[in-house]
C-alpha cells in the first residue's frame, strides 16, 4: 500500500504544533486584537495535521478522522480530502459513505459560509441605540429633566412637552440606524443567497460509478450553504464567496485573471494558477480525485498563504499500480480570496476557509465612530450652561442636536455639488465642521502628491547613459543587435585598424543594449490582454513594471504573448522569441526585488533575471564603482530606480536548485524562509549588472500651489512615504513642500540613542527647517525618546518620513493627536495608506491609479491632491463658522425663554407655574424661530476669492475662537440681559428689579404697570420679534433664503395670532398702545446689543473684515 498524506494527530507533531502557535503570537504581536481573534476559539489543535509517516487504507484514514473529531484542538489549520477513488466498488461506497458523513463533522467545526454587516440584532437594538444617545451628557440631562416632570413637585406646565421632542430625536435617531440596518440586512440577503455551481458525485449506486469520470455533476446552492471542502464552479464576472484553492480553469495554461478592487483597492488584474496536478485532468475528474489540501490556520495577511495539495494516488497512464504520493506546495498564487471576482473564463476551487474565517472579513475593520472638535465644545458649553441655570425647557436644546445634523447635510451637499471640486463623496457627514479645524496634514506621496503615471526616462549602463531625448539611439542600438538593419561596418574587409575598433565597439554597445532591454522584457510579472475592441492592454500589480514594458515596445521589443510557461517576444525585425519561464520570485515589500528563471527555445541557455531596489542590489550584483552614484543621481531627479541584473545557470546547477527548492516549497514551518535561503545560495550573487533604469512619476496637477496654500495657512505638511530618502527629498523640493533656500536635514541609519540625542539636540536649536528621515531612524526615535522627537517634531515647518510602513503612518498620526491635542488630516491613495487615514481626525482619500481602498476608508473622498485647498480653506472655513454660529444661536434661543420661565416662576415663589404652555411651547422652537435661525447654515463672513487669495484667514480658525468659553459666556449675558428684561418689564415686580439696570426697571414700571394679564402677548411676541432682530444682527452676508425666512416667519406669527384665542386677546393686540410699548421693549432689548456690536467691529474689527 503507497505512503498516504492523512488527516492526523500524532504526539511528535505536538512540538511543532507549539512552535507554530509561538510564531503566530510573534506574527500579531503588533495587533492584539486580531492575535487574539485567531486564538480565541483554540479547540481543534492538531485536528487536521498532516502525517506523511501515517499509511493505510481509506478505512483507517476514516478512524483516525473520527478519533479528530472526539479530541480537543487549538490548531485552526486543517486538511481536506477529496472523495478517494480507485477501492472496489462496495467498500469504495462504504468508504466515500464513512469519510464524507465525518468530513460533515468536521465541517460543522468551521464557520458557516454567512455574510453579516448589520450592527444590531433583535436583542441588542435598543440597548445600543439608547447607549450611543445618552452616554453624552448632554442628552442624559434632558432625559432625566423629561423623567423629573413626573414628579408632581417638579412638575412645570404638561408633560408632553418634555417627553415629546425627546421622544421625537429618539424616534428619529432610532428609524435612521433601523433603516441603515434593514438595507444593510437586505445586502447581507442579497450576497448570502446567490446561487452557486458544487461539484457533486452521483447517487452512491454501482451504476453511477461506472459513469464517465468526465461527466460533471452540479447542483446549485446558496452562498451561504457553502462549506469547507466543497467543490465550486465559477464562471466570468461571478463574486466569490470563500476562500478557495484553484483547482482547475477552462484556459488550458491553468491561469485565470481575478479583480481584487474590493479586497485591497487595486485596480489591475491579478493572475492566479491552478494546480498543475489537477490542471491535467478533466473537470469531471476532480471529484473522484484521491487527494488532500492542506492549509495553513486562517490569518489576516491577503499576501500569504502556506499550504500543500497532496497526490495519494497519481493516475497512471499505462494503467499500472499506482505510484507513491506526490506534495506539491501551495502559494497565495493558487488561491482565489472571497469578494474578488473572476475576470474571464472559468474555474474550480476547493474551498479552504469561510465565513468569519475568511481573508475579506479578517480585513474587515470597524473603526470607532470619529466625533468632531465641534460636538465635543458644545457638549461641554451645555455642561456649563446647565451648572449655571438649570434649564428646565428641554424641547429648545434637543433642537440643538436637530439644527446642527441638519447643518451637516448642508453642508456635505456643498461640498459634493461644487462643480470646481468634481466627484467629491463625503462618506462621514459628522466631520465638516474639521476641515475648519486641521493644523497637521500628512500626506502619501505616490499617487497622492504624484499621479502614479510612470514613464521611463532615463538608461543608464555604466558607460553609457541614455535620456528621454536619446531613446531613439537605444531604438538603433536595438535594431542591429537584432539584425533589423545592417551595419555597413559588417561588411568592408579592408578597413583600418582604428575603424575595426570602432566597429567592435559599437557592436559591443548593441549586444549591452540587448541584454539589458531584452532582460527588462523578460523580467516583469505583466500580462497582455485582448480587448474587446481588439486592442491590447498591459496588466500588473506594478506601474512601474507597466512603464519599463511599454518602453521596450516603444524601441522595438513587444511582449505579444504571457503565460505562467512561457513568454513571447516580437523583435525589431518582426521575429518572434521565445522563453520558458521555469521559476519566478515575485517581489514583495520585505525583499524590495523580483527575479524570473528563463530558457531560451532556441539556444537551451538558462538565465538568472533580477531586478530590485538598489539598497539589496547592490550586496547582490558583481562589484562595481558607478552604481552607488547613478543612482543617487536619479534620485536626487525624482526618478524611480531599479536595478537590472543577469547570471547564467547551467543545466546541473539549475537542477540542483530546483531540488533543493522544491523541498524547501514543501515545508509546513518555516517555509518562506527556507526558500529565501535556497534563493540566496544557488542564484542571488555575483550577479552580471547590467543597467539601471529611471522611471517618473508625474507630480498631481497645481500641487506646488496647494501645498504653498496650505503652508500659509498655518498647516504644518508631512509627507510620509515608503521611497528611500534621496527620491523623497527630491520631491519635497519639487513640490514646493520645503521653501525656497530652507535648510534640509536628514537624520538616516541611526543606530544607538547617543546619536538620536544629538540628533534631537541639533534640531532643537534649528526649528526653521525641514527634517527628512528613514523608517529605521524614525522607529529609534520613538523606541527611545518619543517624546522628546514628537515633541520637537511638531515645531517644525515640513517632516518627510522615507521607508516608512503603513504601520508606521499611523502611529505617528495618533502621536501627532495625542501630544499636541490639535486636529490632523491624514491624506492618500492606496490600501498601505488606509490604517493612517483612519487613525486621523479627518481621513481624506484620493481615488487614483492604486484603487478605491483608500477612498472607500476616508470621510471625506476627492479625485486629486489639489482640491483639498478648496476643501479647507473655504469649505472647511463655511462649515466651522456656520455650526459654531448656529450652535450659539440655539444655546440662546434656549437659555432666554428658561430665565424667562426661571424670573416668572420667582414672581410667583417658585411655584410650579409655565410661563407659556402648549402650542406656543412647541411653536417657539419650530415654526416661529427654526428657519430664520437655520438660514444661519448660509451665512459667509469672507467671499470664496478672499478666502483662497488670504490663506492666512485659515490660522484664525485653527484657534477655536467662533465657539469658546468666552463667546458662550457673552451669548449668556446676552439671554440674561434679555430674558430679565422681558420678565421684568411685562411684571413690574419690584423686589427683582436688582437683577438689571435702573433704566431698563424705570421702563418696566412705566410701560405696563397695568398689563399683568396680557403677560403672555405681550412677551412672547417681543420673543419673538427679539429673536428675528438678533438672527438678522448676527447675518454677515445676506442669502434671498434668509430674507425669506424672516418675513415668513414674521407673517406666519402675525397670522397665528387669530387662531391662538386661548393665548391672545385679539382686541388687545392690535391696539396702538401694545403696539408702541412692545416697540419699546423691543428697541430697549436689540438695539444696545446693536450698538455694543458696532463699536466692538470699529474697535476690534475681525481680520476677515479688514479686507471687505
Amino acid at each position: 500500500m503507497p505512503m498516504r498524506t492523512n488527516v492526523t494527530m500524532t504526539a511528535s507533531s505536538n512540538r511543532n504544533l507549539q512552535e507554530r502557535a509561538a510564531k503566530r503570537k510573534d506574527r500579531y504581536a503588533d495587533d492584539p486584537e486580531e492575535r487574539a481573534g485567531l486564538l480565541e476559539q483554540e479547540e481543534f489543535d492538531g485536528e487536521f495535521e498532516i502525517d506523511d509517516n501515517a499509511a493505510g487504507p481509506p478505512q483507517l484514514q476514516t478512524a483516525r478522522l473520527k478519533k479528530q473529531s472526539q479530541g480537543s484542538s487549538k490548531d485552526k489549520s486543517r486538511a481536506i480530502p477529496f472523495r478517494p477513488s480507485g477501492e472496489p466498488l462496495t467498500s469504495q461506497i462504504q468508504t466515500e459513505n464513512s469519510i464524507q458523513s465525518t468530513v460533515e463533522k468536521l465541517q460543522s467545526h468551521f464557520p458557516p459560509n454567512i455574510i453579516r454587516n448589520q450592527k444590531y440584532n433583535a436583542f441588542t437594538f435598543l440597548p445600543i441605540v439608547f447607549y450611543e444617545q445618552f452616554k453624552f451628557f448632554f442628552n442624559l440631562y434632558f432625559l432625566l429633566v423629561a423623567l423629573s416632570q413626573f414628579i408632581p413637585a417638579l412638575k412645570i406646565g404638561y408633560i408632553v412637552t418634555y417627553i415629546a421632542p425627546l421622544a421625537f430625536v429618539l424616534t428619529v435617531t432610532m428609524g435612521k440606524e433601523a433603516y441603515d440596518d434593514y438595507k444593510r440586512h437586505l445586502r447581507d440577503r442579497e450576497a448570502n443567497s446567490q446561487k452557486y455551481l458544487i461539484l457533486d458525485r452521483p447517487p452512491d449506486d454501482p451504476s453511477s460509478l461506472a459513469l464517465e469520470d468526465a461527466n460533471l455533476h452540479t447542483r446549485s446552492v446558496p452562498s451561504s450553504s457553502l462549506r469547507v471542502g466543497d467543490l465550486i464552479r465559477l464562471e466570468k464576472n461571478q463574486r466569490v464567496p470563500a476562500d478557495l484553492v484553484l483547482l482547475h480553469t477552462s484556459d488550458s495554461s491553468g491561469t485565470c485573471f481575478i479583480r481584487t478592487d474590493q479586497l485591497d483597492g487595486e485596480t489591475d488584474w491579478k493572475l492566479r494558477v491552478a494546480v498543475a496536478e489537477c490542471q491535467k485532468l478533466a473537470e469531471g475528474s476532480l471529484i473522484r480525485l484521491d487527494a488532500e489540501i492542506y492549509a495553513d490556520s486562517p490569518m489576516k495577511d491577503i499576501h500569504a498563504f502556506i499550504g500543500t495539495f497532496t497526490l495519494n494516488h497519481p493516475p497512471q497512464v499505462d494503467g499500472s499500480s499506482t505510484a507513491s504520493p506526490s506534495v506539491s506546495p501551495l502559494t497565495v498564487e493558487n488561491v482565489l480570496w472571497a469578494n474578488t471576482v473572476l475576470a474571464a473564463g472559468s474555474a474550480i476551487g476547493m474551498i479552504v476557509y469561510t465565513g468569519s474565517e475568511t481573508r475579506a472579513v479578517m480585513n474587515t475593520s470597524h473603526p470607532e465612530t470619529k466625533i468632531g472638535l465641534l460636538d465635543l465644545e458644545i457638549n461641554k458649553l451645555a455642561k456649563a450652561s446647565i451648572l449655571r441655570r438649570h434649564l428646565s425647557y428641554s424641547i429648545y436644546h434637543s433642537s440643538l442636536r436637530v439644527n446642527l445634523d441638519m447643518g451637516k447635510t448642508v453642508y456635505a451637499h456643498h461640498i459634493m455639488n461644487d462643480n470646481e471640486i468634481p466627484n467629491t463623496i463625503v462618506r462621514t457627514s459628522t466631520l465638516p465642521e474639521e476641515l475648519g479645524r486641521i493644523e497637521y496634514l500628512l500626506s502619501d506621496k505616490t499617487g497622492t502628491l504624484t499621479q502614479n503615471e510612470m514613464e521611463m526616462k532615463k538608461l543608464h549602463m555604466g558607460t553609457m547613459s541614455y535620456g528621454f531625448d536619446s531613446m531613439d539611439e537605444v531604438a538603433h542600438q536595438l535594431e542591429v543587435a537584432f539584425g533589423a538593419i545592417d551595419n555597413p561596418h559588417l561588411r568592408q574587409a579592408s578597413l583600418s585598424t582604428g575603424a575595426q575598433l570602432a566597429t567592435r565597439g559599437r557592436r559591443d554597445m548593441s549586444s549591452r543594449v540587448r541584454d539589458v532591454v531584452l532582460s527588462l522584457a523578460l523580467c516583469h510579472n505583466v500580462t497582455p490582454v485582448n480587448n474587446d475592441d481588439g486592442t491590447v492592454t498591459y496588466q500588473a500589480s506594478s506601474p512601474d513594471e507597466v512603464a519599463i514594458v511599454t518602453w521596450t515596445q516603444s524601441i522595438g521589443l513587444t511582449l505579444v504573448f504571457r503565460d505562467r510557461t512561457r513568454i513571447d517576444l516580437k523583435t525589431p525585425s518582426n521575429a518572434i522569441i521565445s522563453f520558458d519561464v521555469l521559476d519566478i520570485f515575485p517581489f514583495t515589500s520585505e525583499s524590495k526585488r523580483m527575479g524570473i528563471v528563463v530558457r531560451d527555445r532556441q539556444t537551451g541557455e538558462i538565465s538568472f533575471l533580477q531586478k530590485g531596489a538598489d539598497v539589496v542590489m547592490s550586496k547582490i550584483v558583481q562589484r562595481n564603482d558607478w552604481l552607488e552614484e547613478e543612482t543617487g543621481n536619479m534620485a536626487r531627479e525624482g526618478l524611480r530606480t531599479l536595478v537590472m541584473a543577469r547570471k547564467r545557470l547551467g543545466p546541473q546547477l539549475y537542477q540542483d536548485f530546483k531540488a533543493q527548492y522544491h523541498e524547501a516549497s514543501v515545508r509546513l514551518e518555516g517555509r518562506n524562509e527556507a526558500m529565501a535561503a535556497v534563493v540566496a545560495e544557488y542564484l542571488e550573487h555575483d550577479l552580471e549588472l547590467l543597467g539601471l533604469t529611471g522611471v517618473e512619476d508625474k507630480l498631481q496637477d497645481e500641487v506646488k500651489s496647494t501645498l504653498e496654500l496650505l503652508r500659509n495657512a498655518g498647516i504644518k505638511i508631512w509627507m510620509l512615504t515608503g521611497d528611500k530618502i534621496e527620491t523623497a527629498r527630491c520631491i519635497a523640493i519639487s513640490t514646493k513642500l520645503v521653501a525656497r533656500n530652507q535648510y534640509i536635514h536628514e537624520i538616516a541609519k541611526l543606530k544607538t540613542s547617543d546619536q538620536v540625542r544629538d540628533q534631537l539636540e541639533f534640531l532643537q536649536s534649528k526649528l526653521d527647517c525641514c527634517l527628512v528621515i528613514d523608517g529605521e531612524s524614525l522607529q529609534l526615535c520613538l523606541n527611545l525618546f518619543k517624546n522628546e522627537f514628537i515633541e520637537i517634531a511638531t515645531k517644525l515647518s515640513a517632516v518627510v518620513a522615507c521607508r516608512c510602513s503603513p504601520t508606521q503612518k499611523a502611529d505617528v498620526a495618533r502621536l501627532i493627536r495625542s501630544h499636541t491635542k490639535k486636529r490632523v488630516c491624514c491624506i492618500g491613495d492606496g490600501g498601505n495608506d488606509v490604517s493612517m487615514i483612519q487613525a486621523a481626525d479627518v481621513g481624506v482619500g484620493i481615488v487614483g491609479k492604486e484603487g478605491k481602498q483608500a477612498s472607500l476608508a476616508a470621510d471625506f473622498s476627492v479625485t486629486q491632491f489639489s482640491f483639498l485647498t478648496k476643501l479647507l480653506l473655504w469649505h472647511g472655513r463655511n462649515s466651522y463658522r456656520r455650526s459654531a454660529k448656529l450652535a450659539q444661536f440655539v444655546i440662546h434661543r434656549g437659555l432666554i425663554i428658561s430665565i424667562m420661565q426661571a424670573v416668572f416662576s420667582a414672581i410667583f415663589y417658585f411655584a410650579p407655574i409655565a410661563l407659556y404652555q402648549g402650542w406656543l411651547m412647541v411653536g417657539y422652537a419650530t415654526v416661529y424661530t427654526m428657519a430664520p435661525v437655520f438660514s444661519l447654515v448660509l451665512d459667509r463672513d469672507v467671499n470664496e476669492d478672499l478666502a483662497l487669495l488670504y490663506p492666512e484667514l485659515y490660522k484664525e480658525l485653527t484657534k477655536g475662537r467662533a465657539l469658546s468659553y468666552k463667546t458662550f459666556f457673552e451669548w449668556l449675558m446676552i439671554s440674561l440681559y434679555q430674558g430679565g428684561l422681558h420678565n421684568q418689564t411685562e411684571t413690574g415686580d419690584r423686589p427683582l428689579n436688582r437683577l438689571v439696570g435702573a433704566a431698563i426697571m424705570i421702563m418696566s414700571l412705566v410701560l405696563f404697570e397695568n398689563e399683568f394679564l396680557h403677560i403672555v402677548s405681550i412677551s412672547f411676541t417681543a420673543l419673538i420679534l427679539n429673536e428675528l432682530i438678533m438672527v438678522a444682527l448676527e447675518i454677515t452676508t445676506w442669502h434671498v433664503y434668509m430674507i425669506i425666512s424672516e418675513v415668513v416667519t414674521f407673517f406666519l406669527y402675525v397670522v397665528s395670532i387669530a387662531f391662538l384665542p386661548e393665548y391672545f386677546d385679539t382686541s388687545f393686540v392690535v391696539s396702538l398702545v401694545f403696539a408702541w410699548k412692545l416697540a419699546v421693549l423691543v428697541t430697549i432689548s436689540a438695539l444696545p446689543l446693536y450698538f455694543i456690536k458696532l463699536i466692538h467691529s470699529r474697535i476690534a474689527p475681525a481680520a476677515s473684515t479688514k479686507l471687505l
